[in-house]
C-alpha cells in the first residue's frame, strides 16, 4: 500500500494535532481511531470548540446535573466540564507523550479570553488550570497580547508548559520567543528541570489571508488581485525563519545545553476559508521539520484523502515570502494594521464564544433542576 499523505506529513517532521475536542470523540473511540489511522499526535481546544461540543453533545448532562445539585456556579461547571475532557484526552495521548519524551501527545486548554489584557489574572488562571488538569502532557493556552507576554514568562518560570495562541505578526513572534526564553532562564534559576517544560507558538495562517485578501479586493488592481491567497503562507514561512534565528542564538543555545526544549512553531487556523484556494494549502504549503499543524477535522480528512506532499516547503522560501509581503505593502496594504486588527478580533471572537459557552451551560443547568 502507498503510504498515506498524513503518514508522509508525519515522516516529514510535521506533528499533526487535531483542532477539536469533545467528550463524544473520547468516549466513542473516535480520538483513538484518528491517532491510529490519521497520524494525530495531539489536540487543541478553544472556547469555540468547547461551546460547540457542549451545545451539540448529550454526554455532559449527567455531570452537569451532579454539579448543579451540588450548588456549583456556571463558571465552576464550565471549569469542571472542560478540564475533565482535557484530562481524559491527555490520558488517551499519554503513550505518545511518553514515546516522544514530551514533545507530542499534548492537549491544550485556554485561559478565559476575557483575561487577555490582564497579566496577573492570566497567570493565576494558568496555574489553576495546570493544577486542576494535573497531566504533564497538558498545555495552557495564553494569548500573545502585550499583557500575555508577561504571563508566558511567569507560567514558564513556574514549570508550566504553554501554548501561546493568537500570534499574527513576525514582531510579536519574536517577543513571544523572548518571553519563553526569559521564563526558562527564571525556571533554571529556581532549580526546575528545563527538560520538563515544553511550548508551542501558535502562528495563525488563514485569517491573515482573509483580512489581506479583503483589502486586496477593495484595491482591485491587477497587481493587488494577483497577490490573493499568498500572504498567509508567506507570513508563516517567515515565522519559521524567526524560529530558526532565535533558537540559534547564543542565549538559546545555552538554555538548550541546560536541557531546555525549543518553542516549536504551530500552524493554527489552517482550515481554508476561500473556496477558490486548494483545501490543503495551509498544510502542504507549510511542511518543515519540527513544526506542528493543528487542523480542523475537515482539513485533516482532505489532507488524508488528496494531500500532495512535496517535501520541505518552508526552509529556503524566505526571499520569495518577503517578496510577497513587500508586494502586498507596495499596493497599499499595511501589514502592521492587518496584524493589529486580527489580534483584536481574535480576542473578541473568543470572548463571544466564551459567553456562548456560559449561556449554553447555564441553560443545561436549568434543564437539570
Amino acid at each position: 500500500m502507498t503510504e498515506t499523505p498524513t503518514a508522509q506529513l508525519s515522516a516529514a517532521g510535521v506533528s499533526i494535532w487535531l483542532d477539536d475536542l469533545s467528550r463524544e470523540r473520547i468516549e466513542t473511540g473516535n480520538l483513538t481511531d484518528l491517532i491510529e489511522n490519521r497520524n494525530v499526535v495531539g489536540i487543541t481546544t478553544n472556547p469555540t470548540i468547547f461551546a460547540n461540543a457542549i451545545k451539540n453533545g448529550d454526554r455532559y448532562a449527567t455531570q452537569v446535573g451532579q454539579l448543579t445539585a451540588a450548588g456549583e456556579t456556571v463558571d465552576g461547571v464550565v471549569r469542571e466540564l472542560t478540564t475533565k475532557d482535557v484530562a481524559d484526552a491527555a490520558n488517551v495521548f499519554r503513550p505518545i507523550f511518553d514515546a516522544t519524551n514530551g514533545v507530542d501527545g499534548r492537549v491544550s486548554i485556554e485561559v478565559e479570553p476575557g483575561l487577555a489584557h490582564d497579566a496577573q489574572g492570566t497567570i493565576a488562571q494558568a496555574v489553576e488550570l495546570w493544577e486542576k488538569v494535573q497531566r504533564p502532557n497538558a498545555l495552557i493556552k495564553i494569548p500573545a497580547t502585550v499583557e500575555g507576554l508577561e504571563a508566558i514568562t511567569a507560567a514558564t518560570a513556574r514549570g508550566i508548559s504553554v501554548n501561546v495562541t493568537l500570534i499574527f505578526s513576525l514582531t510579536r513572534h519574536r517577543e513571544v520567543i523572548n518571553a519563553y526564553l526569559t521564563g526558562l532562564e527564571q525556571a533554571k534559576e529556581a532549580g526546575i528541570d528545563l527538560s520538563t517544560i515544553h511550548s508551542v507558538a501558535s502562528f495563525f495562517v488563514s485569517r491573515v489571508d482573509t483580512e489581506i485578501d479583503k483589502r486586496l479586493e477593495a484595491i482591485g488592481s491587477d497587481e493587488a488581485l494577483a497577490l490573493k491567497g499568498k500572504s498567509g503562507v508567506a507570513n508563516a514561512q517567515l515565522a519559521y525563519e524567526v524560529f530558526e534565528q532565535e533558537f540559534s542564538s547564543e542565549r538559546a543555545k545555552a538554555l538548550r545545553e541546560a536541557g531546555a526544549n525549543p518553542q516549536r512553531p504551530l500552524w493554527a487556523s489552517t482550515g481554508v476559508k476561500d473556496p477558490s484556494l486548494p483545501d490543503t494549502l495551509y498544510v502542504t504549503g507549510l511542511v518543515a521539520q519540527g513544526v506542528v499543524n493543528t487542523m480542523p477535522e475537515k482539513t485533516l480528512e482532505a489532507t488524508f484523502d488528496h494531500g500532495v506532499l512535496a517535501g520541505d516547503t518552508v526552509t529556503g522560501s524566505y526571499d520569495e515570502a518577503n517578496g510577497v509581503l513587500d508586494a502586498v505593502a507596495a499596493v497599499g496594504v499595511s501589514y502592521d494594521d492587518v496584524t493589529a486588527v486580527l489580534e483584536k478580533e481574535g480576542v473578541e471572537k473568543f470572548i463571544v464564544s466564551w459567553n456562548e459557552l456560559l449561556d449554553d451551560v447555564k441553560s443545561a443547568m436549568e434543564e437539570s433542576r
